[in-house]
């Protein structure tokens, strides 16, 4: 069975900059799973810093509203890893869960973690590329033309045990 893990789509996140593509073909994807009854699970990043912006007890910390109701299941975690010190491997275990596939917020930090340790518990992955976005950019880095999502996805794709999809490709091969 599928599940679709949507990562830390929170209002700080959300809010941080223009996100409408992004959380437009997320949207699509969980329409997907719902019709095809297959989990939709949300994670939540919380840090117990009062001054972070997801602070536990804050309202930047909150799920998006607008996509929530989507949510069959909510994890909260505190590290970029969805499966570090949390129950999201039991959780995928008692769904029946063999396929998580990969949305949501910080490319290159909570989705990217997320895929490999996916893997490494022995599930498959699906990554889809541009249903992923990021509050940093070419400057954050320091590396003029950096695309990070192109750079992730490209090293997950290249490491031939994350299949990386776009949004077009995610439509061709499972949409409903």
């Amino acid at each position: 069975m599928k599940a679709l893990l949507v990562i830390d789509v929170q209002k700080s996140i959300v809010n941080f900059k223009d996100f409408t593509d992004e959380l437009s073909k997320i949207e699509h994807i969980m329409k997907d799973f719902k019709k095809n009854s297959e989990p939709i699970i949300f994670m939540r990043h919380v840090d117990d810093v009062k001054d972070s912006p997801l602070y536990r007890h804050s309202e930047g910390s909150e799920l998006y509203s607008p996509l929530k109701h989507y949510a069959d299941h909510i994890v909260e975690k505190t590290t970029p890893s969805s499966f570090y010190q949390t129950d999201l491997s039991n959780l995928l275990e008692k769904l029946g869960v063999n396929h998580v596939y990969i949305t949501g917020f910080n490319t290159e930090f909570c989705c990217l973690f997320t895929a490999i340790s996916g893997f490494d518990r022995g599930y498959d992955v699906t990554f889809i590329e541009d249903a992923t976005g990021t509050v940093n950019d070419e400057n954050t880095y320091e590396m003029k033309g950096l695309d990070i999502r192109d750079f992730v996805g490209t090293a997950l794709h290249w490491s031939n045990t994350i299949e990386v999809l776009e949004f077009d490709e995610y439509l061709e091969e499972y949409h409903v």
